[in-house]
């Protein structure tokens, strides 16, 4: 794998639809769902960035399990103080590094003055890849190997389950060890589970959900009788594939193709992985 060329941030730099700490979190929301995107930069005056609200954060403060009224709160109650800046002077591998070590994906650009300038994610850089990238590695040598799954019948407390106690990002839906959808945390986010809960859920079942230490498929399961909802009511089905024998670079496409941030990755049409934006940033520090 080579870079035919260097590429400027100033060239991947996109500007940044940003909030106040005062802005409600519904219209936060509103945001991410409108624009299509996933991290809002929160913002001072003189546009200094003070925090970042994703839809990780949103899909926790919008789910049943959080008793406070959303109406209430407001961006700077559940924002990550937290922020990876860069000046725009720095490299494209500088901030692939920095989202790796950081474990994040967007670095916040800043002027000399400290002011925002604009924002750089993971996608931006697998973009910057397909563009000067030539990679003739395959798939399986960037690839995750031990996938976290779940099936189409688990409920969907069990899947939200899933994401939040591995730390990831999405959850392959797998019947007959085959692939067959993908949840994100974006299929949380309109908090439609929380309102057909309010609708299905008797309230003492519910108080009991919610103050259950852990959320497992045990105590999920055993309110099954109102909570009928499950993975394949809300996953993406059909999901996007790709062969382990594949080139890093076609993965890398798909991706940016369709607006996704990973693919299952497949051979004999059975999972054996997936690979990620992630992956693909990881595979840029290694040039």
């Amino acid at each position: 794998m080579r870079f035919e060329r260097p590429v400027l941030l100033t060239s991947i730099l996109k500007k940044a639809i940003t909030v106040t700490p005062r802005t409600n979190v519904v219209d936060a929301l509103g945001l991410l769902l409108r624009y299509g995107i996933k991290r809002l930069p929160v913002v001072k005056d003189s546009n200094v960035p003070v925090g970042i609200i994703t839809e990780k954060d949103l899909t926790r403060v919008t789910s049943s399990f959080n008793e406070k009224n959303i109406g209430d709160m407001r961006v700077g109650d559940v924002m990550s103080e937290n922020l990876v800046t860069v000046k725009k002077n720095n490299s494209i591998s500088g901030c692939a590094k920095l989202m790796k070590t950081n474990n994040i994906s967007s670095v916040l650009v800043l002027n000399e003055d400290g002011s925002l300038t604009g924002i750089v994610t993971k996608t931006d850089l697998v973009g910057a890849f397909l563009i000067n990238g030539i990679a003739n590695e395959e798939v399986s040598k960037f690839m995750t190997r031990k996938v976290v799954s779940v099936d189409p019948k688990d409920l969907l407390f069990v899947a939200q389950s899933v994401l939040v106690n591995n730390k990831i990002s999405r959850v392959v839906v797998v019947k007959n060890k085959r692939p067959v959808g993908i949840i994100t945390y974006r299929d949380f986010l309109p908090a439609k589970t929380s309102n057909w809960i309010q609708e299905y859920a008797d309230t003492d079942d519910l108080y009991e959900l919610r103050n259950a230490p852990r959320i497992n498929e045990f105590n999920a399961n055993s309110l099954d009788h109102v909570l009928t909802f499950r993975a394949e009511d809300i996953m993406t089905p059909a999901p996007i594939v790709i062969n382990k024998n594949e080139f890093l670079f076609n993965a890398a496409l798909l991706m940016i193709r369709h607006q996704i941030s990973g693919l299952p990755v497949i051979h004999n049409k059975l999972l054996v992985g997936i690979i990620t934006k992630s992956d693909i940033v990881n595979a840029m520090i290694e040039t």
